[in-house]
């Protein structure tokens, strides 16, 4: 492959650094702006070229050492080689950019980052991959790049203490579980209580034998409450031991007039992986979203109630879609423990729920929207809802950039969007994009 010098101006969205080789856009992976390096290029289009460092001929003066001694091998991270204040600065200009170039959203309407207070130790979930080298098995991440997996002797910089204490525990087990050629991968998520739970993925044909090696290890695994195997295409679930659902809080006073509230969500269930940040999430919707006594919301997307059951107390009804039936379960059951009910929940796809609503003729004042990165397949039709006010929070500056692009196609403008650093270290943020009707 050929090689090059490159000079990196900026980050991009993926990570990468960006630089011009013969006036061609080159993206290059652990880069840093300021940096000059030699590079091989190791895929070429007709418009850009992906390389990757052969030497680093002049460091940035912003380099800093990585925390991790796993970076630049795993693939978790994108930007530990950089401070957090120029992560956040580089993370503001690409959502910026990325809602001009793609929403036509000015740029003046996008807020500063809001940063998180933790930069490592943040994670409350982790996924490891389970493989086998000579016969021992390893847990970690994807090496970059690859399917080879990274194995985490020392723990994940980003997961909290609690997590790197279960990830030890499960790797030291790991060697005596029966058929583990047919065990591919591991979740650790925890509540914000001390709380945690282990989910084995497994593909073999003896899952009885499992559940009870897993059991007989208990003791072993002191810093798992709660441990589950997962099975068949449909991924059913069987416990080995201990709770089956997890928690964290969002305090009263975190916006105006909102009370104390608990919610839990079940073994193998979606909740966010930095309970400081998501906490900023639902304060920006308490805020933004004009609650009032009488009001009627929609909570597209809904998971288990996490932003809708702390602001119902503040409105007159809530209605909540999912796609996902246990996620439904979780928030039927937080918004009855916190006493919110005016809220229901409906498990179905959000656009065809949107449909049936706006036929019903059904109106309300403040739609908020939590979609997955692919974006909201309801965004187009929003507008036969007529709310006066959208909240859409967003995990893809690029996909929320189109949908904001087909909503204000719809009658609806930008009043403010704030990009919310959920994840340190890499590319990835939430954000929160505020739109009212003309």
């Amino acid at each position: 492959m050929a090689e090059a010098v490159v000079e990196i101006e900026r980050l991009c969205y993926g990570g990468a650094g960006f630089g011009r080789i013969d006036g061609k856009a080159c993206f290059v992976p652990l880069t840093a702006p300021g940096d000059k390096a030699r590079v091989r290029v190791v895929k070429e289009k007709r418009s850009f070229a992906e390389a990757e460092v052969v030497e680093l001929l002049e460091p940035s003066p912003l380099r800093t050492d990585p925390a991790c001694p796993y970076f630049g091998v795993c693939g978790g991270c994108d930007w530990q080689h950089l401070p957090y204040a120029e992560q956040l600065k580089q993370k503001g200009e690409i959502f910026a950019d990325t809602l001009a170039r793609i929403g036509k959203v000015p740029r003046e309407l996008v807020l500063p980052v809001s940063p998180s207070p933790e930069c490592f130790g943040y994670r409350s979930r982790i996924q490891l991959k389970v493989a086998r080298k000579g016969g021992i098995p390893t847990l970690g991440f994807f090496k970059r790049g690859s399917h080879d997996v990274v194995d985490l002797a020392a723990g994940c910089a980003l997961a909290a203490p609690l997590l790197n204490q279960a990830l030890a525990e499960v790797r030291g087990i790991l060697p005596r579980l029966p058929q583990l050629e047919g065990i591919t991968q591991v979740d650790l998520a925890m509540g914000d209580d001390g709380e945690s739970i282990a989910v084995f993925h497994y593909r073999g044909k003896d899952a009885a034998s499992l559940l009870d090696c897993l059991l007989a290890a208990r003791p072993e695994l002191p810093s798992v409450t709660g441990a589950y195997v997962k099975t068949g295409e449909k991924g059913e679930m069987s416990a080995v031991f201990g709770v089956d659902s997890l928690s964290y809080g969002v305090p009263a006073g975190l916006f105006p007039g909102s009370r104390e509230v608990r919610l839990r969500f079940s073994r193998g269930g979606f909740s966010q992986v930095n309970y400081r940040q998501n906490l900023e999430l639902i304060k920006t919707v308490g805020e933004w979203g004009a609650l009032r006594e009488g009001a009627r919301v929609l909570d597209l997307y809904c998971g288990n109630g996490n932003i809708s059951v702390p602001i119902a107390p503040l409105v007159g009804e809530v209605v909540g879609v999912e796609g996902y039936a246990p996620s439904i379960v979780d928030a039927a059951a937080n918004a009855e423990a916190n006493g919110a009910l005016n809220a229901r929940y409906l498990v179905g796809d959000a656009a065809l729920s949107v449909r049936r609503l706006a036929k019903r003729k059904e109106k309300f004042d403040l739609v908020v929207l939590d979609p997955p990165r692919a974006g909201a397949e309801a965004a187009g039709e929003l507008a036969i809802l007529a709310p006066e006010r959208i909240l859409y929070v967003s995990c893809d500056p690029a996909t929320l950039a189109r949908d904001l692009g087909q909503l204000c196609g719809a009658g609806y403008r930008v009043a403010r969007s704030k990009p919310v650093d959920m994840f340190p270290q890499t590319y990835h943020l939430e954000s929160v994009t505020e739109l009212i009707r003309d």
